[in-house]
């Protein structure tokens, strides 16, 4: 068996193939690498938003429950890049907490959701481009692969492997 062959073997390197296979232009690619953050950032913003119950859980409670659901996925997937997107939900918590404190719920709220649709037109426009369909139409579980493909396009570019 090749050393292809068996990097292939664990469902991380099968996702990031088939995802590179959707982003070969590199226009597209260019667009991902700022857009796809930018979404998961606005994801986890909302998710700050929506209200928590009673006095035990401090506002963010909803995103940490589901940034630590994405942890386990990408931790499972390769815990180099589970312990990347740990440090870039923690950044992102951080940054949440400090617009929230800062600026409120309601200005959050509204600024996510303009930047996520800014956001998603940038990726439409660069599959525009590249002439194929966002990958995770077909397969959902490609939403959560697509910060980590950016992760791992980061850290090859740095040399390091995962």
């Amino acid at each position: 068996m090749s050393a292809d062959s068996q990097t292939l073997d664990r469902p991380i390197d099968r996702w990031f193939s088939k995802y590179s296979g959707d982003h070969q232009n590199g226009t597209n690619q260019t667009i991902h690498f700022f857009a796809v953050p930018t979404i998961l950032w606005t994801v986890t913003a909302m998710l700050w938003c929506i209200p928590v119950p009673g006095t035990w859980f401090q506002p963010g409670a909803w995103c940490a429950l589901a940034m630590f659901a994405a942890w386990m996925f990408y931790y499972r997937a390769s815990r180099k890049i589970g312990f990347g997107m740990l440090a870039m939900f923690v950044g992102m918590s951080w940054l949440n907490r400090w617009l929230y404190g800062t600026f409120g719920a309601t200005v959050l709220l509204q600024a996510a959701i303009a930047i996520f649709v800014v956001a998603w037109i940038a990726q439409f426009v660069g599959h525009k481009i590249e002439g194929k369909k966002p990958s995770f139409f077909t397969d959902v579980v490609y939403l959560l692969i697509g910060p980590a493909w950016v992760l791992g396009k980061v850290y090859r570019s740095l040399g390091w492997k995962f």
